[in-house]
């Protein structure tokens, strides 16, 4: 294990119980970290809006609250609502523009009723994922963990100006230089001990440059008081359902759908950064992840504030500190809402000079991006997905600094397409979906999950390969895989829920660029294919012996074997080589 974990930098996987004192000292870090976006976003959204400055700080202390308690279910994980990771949740900058526009035609109380209805239809997209796993691929992922250091880059610019006009002349410059010298320092040189503590102590001596300059604002700290809540100034639910309701209702969905994007994003992410062996991504935690943040943004609404969504900061803390334990993120969660009451905690934080945060802001995503390529990289390759992700990280940043037609862009679906997150993503999408409604028809065949079922698997497997005109040596192979791999699905049906009724199995065939690519849909099962093949020769015991078997001539007689658990079904796809291509490549 210690081997393992010298390599990974794992220092605690989300099954090991971190000690007391660590597991505080790092929720508390990650808090502090994450506090000052989570209030500064519901802000400015308000703000802009002209909102009377009751409602503004209202917002921002019922977003903190809601943030914070999902940010700990999502660890703590409900039964399927949360994804068992350590996971940040708060007010996202994708739906700044259309919150802005929902209180400019309608007030609040459109805002809230909007916000709710968004949460709805994301609750309804959590519950069937598993049918839009063609569109909403590792490619469409990652182009969005690509594109989130774009959307990050004005708004780091834009701090570093942001100091007193009293301070030295070079306040910020000193104190970004500063911060990011000594953050990336203890990253690269420190020992594991120090290394999880470089953020906070980065942004503390980066703080010290800055206040002996004169860019720190001691004044509101010491005004702010030390326990307290806003006064309650809750704008209620507008149910009247006018014309501006529905207007405005299709920019939420979208954006409803960016967010959902980024949650999966983010939910894949930290399932490869939090265990020392690398594993299968399990969507029943994306399925997890994306209902929480459902439940997070119908309570956003009932609250007033706007919506929110899982954050890929929480991947990038992880990654740096190598702690991913559970316990962590549920210290982070009740923490943040906790600082809620706190205006004095609240206002040091707030305090910290924009050049500071600027300096963690370009530390963090450097390994951001890194992640995005890792994770376009894991399903393969190919001159298809190459182009989805060149041309759709292009357009976005084309949108982001207004360098694609922005006469027309700009005021699309009140300014949607004006973030490079949203516009990038959005366009992954359509592409996926323009290629998959254009592929090959696949065939179908419904039968039930049980061994008598393999005739029928021949004949269907036989009439597909007569009408693609493939040799007796390409159908035999795929006749092995396709039985293989019903005779693991079998072996590998213990589900969590009682059985009701014979377990279904629905198989599919296509061609793709002279590979049959065959898929298996059935009920739920309780471990992973494709972990089990990486596991093979771990555990040759004599119960093991025969299910290793079929993974071995799996693995010899696929060229790829992807295994997707969901909550309703599992989804196996094998595809396979003509016989001869694979030793000639």
């Amino acid at each position: 294990m210690a081997a393992r974990e010298a390599e990974s930098g794992i220092l605690y996987e989300p099954d090991e119980r971190a000690p007391p004192l660590l597991a505080t000292g790092f929720g508390l870090q990650f808090a502090i970290l994450t506090l000052s976006s989570m209030i500064v976003i519901p802000m400015t959204v308000f703000r802009s809006a002209g909102s009377p400055e009751a409602l503004v700080t209202w917002a921002a202390f019922a977003s903190l609250i809601v943030g914070g308690g999902i940010t700990a279910l999502q660890a703590f994980r409900l039964g399927r609502i949360g994804a068992g990771y350590m996971l940040i949740t708060g007010a996202s900058g994708a739906a700044i523009a259309i919150c802005a526009d929902a209180l400019e035609a309608g007030g609040p109380g459109l805002l809230a009723m909007l916000v709710c209805a968004a949460g709805v239809f994301q609750l309804v997209f959590s519950a069937r994922l598993s049918l839009f796993r063609r569109i909403l691929t590792p490619t469409v992922s990652g182009t969005v963990l690509l594109l989130l250091p774009v959307t990050v880059v004005p708004v780091t610019l834009g701090l570093l100006d942001d100091v007193p006009r009293a301070s030295a002349p070079h306040a910020a410059s000193a104190s970004a230089l500063t911060t990011v010298l000594v953050l990336a320092g203890i990253m690269l040189k420190g020992g594991r001990k120090l290394r999880p503590w470089a953020p906070v102590v980065g942004i503390a001596v980066g703080s010290a440059v800055a206040a002996s300059l004169g860019a720190y604002d001691v004044d509101r700290v010491l005004r702010a008081g030390w326990i307290g809540a806003p006064e309650l100034a809750w704008p209620g639910l507008d149910l009247d359902f006018g014309p501006s309701f529905w207007g405005l209702l299709p920019g939420f969905l979208l954006v409803i759908v960016v967010l959902t994007i980024r949650t999966i994003s983010a939910s894949v992410g930290i399932q490869g950064v939090s265990w020392r062996r690398r594993r299968a991504v399990d969507f029943r935690t994306v399925q997890g992840a994306v209902t929480a943040d459902g439940v997070c943004n119908v309570l956003a609404g009932l609250a007033g504030t706007i919506p929110n969504g899982a954050r890929t900061t929480t991947v990038t803390l992880t990654q740096l500190t190598g702690v991913g334990s559970r316990a962590v993120g549920v210290v982070l969660g009740l923490a943040l809402a906790a600082m809620a009451f706190f205006p004095k905690l609240l206002a040091l934080v707030l305090a910290v000079p924009g050049p500071v945060l600027a300096g963690y802001v370009v530390v963090m995503i450097a390994s951001l991006f890194t992640l995005g390529i890792t994770t376009v990289a894991q399903d393969g390759l190919d001159h298809r997905k190459a182009l989805i992700v060149g041309f759709s990280f292009w357009f976005g940043f084309g949108c982001q600094f207004d360098l694609i037609f922005p006469e027309y862009l700009s005021g699309f679906a009140g300014g949607l397409l004006d973030s490079g997150l949203t516009a990038g993503g959005l366009v992954a999408i359509f592409i996926t979906v323009f290629l998959d409604l254009t592929a090959p028809r696949r065939k179908r065949l419904a039968v039930a999950l049980e061994v008598e079922a393999l005739p029928q698997l021949r004949e269907f497997l036989a009439g597909f390969a007569g009408r693609r005109g493939w040799d007796a040596a390409m159908l035999r192979r795929v006749e092995a895989a396709s039985e293989e791999s019903l005779l693991t699905l079998l072996g590998h049906g213990d589900s969590d829920g009682p059985a009701v009724g014979p377990r279904r199995l629905l198989v599919t065939a296509r061609e793709d660029e002279g590979d049959a690519l065959i898929e298996f849909v059935a009920a739920p099962g309780e471990q992973n294919i494709e972990d089990s093949m990486t596991l093979l020769g771990e555990r040759a015991t004599a119960d093991t012996m025969e299910r290793e078997v079929s993974l071995r001539l799996l693995r010899h007689l696929a060229s790829s074997v992807r295994h997707q658990q969901y909550h309703e079904t599992d989804i196996l796809t094998v595809r396979v080589e003509p016989p001869g291509q694979d030793q000639a490549s």
